[in-house]
């Protein structure tokens, strides 16, 4: 797969650059509008207008993903995929060729663009308002899974390298807090440092489940939280995910932690304070029952068994990414303030914290969706 470029000096992001860009993909020419798009914290995001067709533009973050093209490949399989299964009903946003031919446009200054059609008539969900919806989430996630999991993992390339690799995250955490003179006299970050040390040994359970080869590779989608589900405008009924860089070879269970994680702190990942956070079984329920009846019939008790702790694990694993951005200065996820990365964290280790309260809830919760009988690993944080 080759990449197009763009044989003129760099140029800075104004308007006239971008449309310069876009029009460098085979869409009808020229460009009627084009505008920053959606809330994505990694790559530059804009919604691109032409002879009355809609086209989502977007810079991948070259820091982040060091092998873009790999990106489009992997999506170019998942459409492949839809295709041969259009009775699960998955929809997939189309990548554009660029007029050479080529799945990507690398401009002068080394960044990788990709054009994807816009699906219409689709709206995202600022939050879960009632089961129906959480149902829909459920249903939604579950033939995606569907549909992947007759692939074997190696016909994905790795994205992103050592993504939801959670003791990784740990060691770079106490890395960092080495490194960080004077951090744990802050006492927000102390509180947070005391939290993440205390349970560190949840950041290895799914890790070694997976080494002793009790849990297999699938592929996943990798970041399936609500932001990137979207639902039709008029049925309510959920069309598509989204934002699918980290489409790549990983475990179900981070996926399935991670849609819980997001969807059921109904207070959300910016809440203002921590009193509000909390794990709404309310929401978890229906969307996991919904998921349930989509994959029962294929996946491994194994896998089923260990739910409890993916849905404790995964607000942990962000909590600490988000605490050692802070501790190492912001380089990760985009800010609007100083504390941001902070704040978020506290926010993450709440919800693990009211989940820890809730463990036998989830436990009985998991048991009557898959119709069997899960207990809860560790409830209480190890020392």
């Amino acid at each position: 797969m080759g990449r197009a470029e763009i044989d003129e000096a760099p140029q800075p992001q104004t308007h006239a650059s971008l449309v310069t860009i876009a029009e460098a993909f085979e869409i009808p020419a020229p460009v009627a509008t084009i505008e920053p798009y959606g809330r994505g914290l990694i790559n530059d995001t804009f919604r691109v207008a032409a002879d009355g067709m809609c086209y989502v533009l977007q810079r991948i973050n070259g820091a982040v993903f060091p092998e873009p093209l790999r990106i489009m490949s992997n999506i170019e399989a998942l459409d492949r995929q839809a295709r041969l299964h259009p009775d699960l009903g998955f929809r997939v946003p189309a990548l554009i060729a660029t007029r050479a031919g080529d799945a990507g446009l690398r401009t002068p200054d080394g960044s990788v663009w990709r054009l994807m059609t816009l699906i219409e008539d689709a709206v995202g969900l600022p939050r879960i308002e009632h089961p129906e919806q959480a149902r829909e989430v459920g249903r939604l996630l579950g033939r995606f899974h569907t549909l992947l999991q007759s692939l074997p993992a190696e016909a994905m390339g790795v994205t992103l390298p050592g993504f939801h690799d959670t003791p990784a995250y740990l060691a770079r955490f106490l890395s960092a807090l080495e490194r960080v003179e004077g951090a744990r006299n802050d006492p927000q970050i102390e509180t947070c440092v005391r939290f993440a040390i205390d349970r560190q040994a949840l950041a290895m359970r799914l890790a070694d489940a997976r080494d002793r080869g009790e849990i297999p590779l699938r592929v996943t989608h990798g970041d399936p939280k609500l932001d990137n589900i979207l639902f039709d405008r008029n049925s309510g009924r959920a069309l598509a995910l989204i934002d699918l860089d980290t489409l790549q070879p990983g475990l179900i269970l981070h996926d399935i932690g991670d849609c819980l994680r997001s969807c059921c702190n109904r207070s959300g990942e910016s809440a203002n304070g921590h009193t509000g956070v909390a794990f709404d079984l309310a929401i978890a329920e229906p969307i996991l029952g919904a998921y349930a009846a989509q994959t029962r019939d294929w996946l491994s008790a194994e896998e089923i068994a260990l739910i409890p702790e993916a849905i404790r694990l995964m607000p942990f694993e962000l909590g600490l990414r988000f605490l050692t951005d802070h501790l190492e200065g912001d380089r990760y996820f985009k800010v609007a303030e100083p504390g941001e990365n902070l704040r978020k964290a506290g926010i993450q280790f709440a919800l693990v914290e009211d989940i820890e309260v809730k463990a036998e809830d989830i436990s009985v919760m998991v048991s009557r969706c898959f119709r069997t009988t899960v207990k809860w690993i560790c409830r209480q944080a190890e020392p």
